[in-house]
């Protein structure tokens, strides 16, 4: 997402529930370089109306295959060693201006989401 929005006026920032010191290894894995922000309260996830999924929408066929995927070339969870603190929350995406969210991506499945350039377009339409 980040190379999708380089070069423009636009800030890519991840958000996670765990404290900051759990998010570091996150963000080291998916090699995240901008602002990864701790909302250990999960204030920002209710007001975007992110909230858990039942455990048939977490453990999806696709959401097994993925793991199935990682496990095989030896990546297992974050990569941190530790475990997944909440694995029936899934996140989600939006692009916000002037502190409003103009988009919101609350996926079914952890591999529901959003490609990153319809993300990116809506970030950069600037309207």
């Amino acid at each position: 997402m980040q190379e999708a929005v380089a070069g423009s006026a636009v800030e890519a920032v991840a958000v996670g529930f765990s404290p900051p010191d759990a998010l570091a290894p996150l963000a080291e894995h998916l090699g995240w370089r901008g602002r990864f922000l701790a909302d250990t309260e999960r204030r920002l996830y209710r007001d975007l109306g992110l909230g858990r999924a039942p455990w048939w929408r977490v453990y999806s066929p696709g959401t097994i295959a993925i793991y199935l995927r990682a496990a095989r070339r030896g990546r297992w969870g974050h990569g941190s060693g530790a475990p997944v603190e909440d694995t029936r929350q899934l996140g989600g995406d939006a692009v916000v201006r002037g502190g409003v969210a103009v988009a919101r991506w609350n996926p079914r499945s952890p591999d529901d989401r959003v490609p990153a350039g319809e993300l990116a377009a809506v970030a950069l339409d600037g309207g």
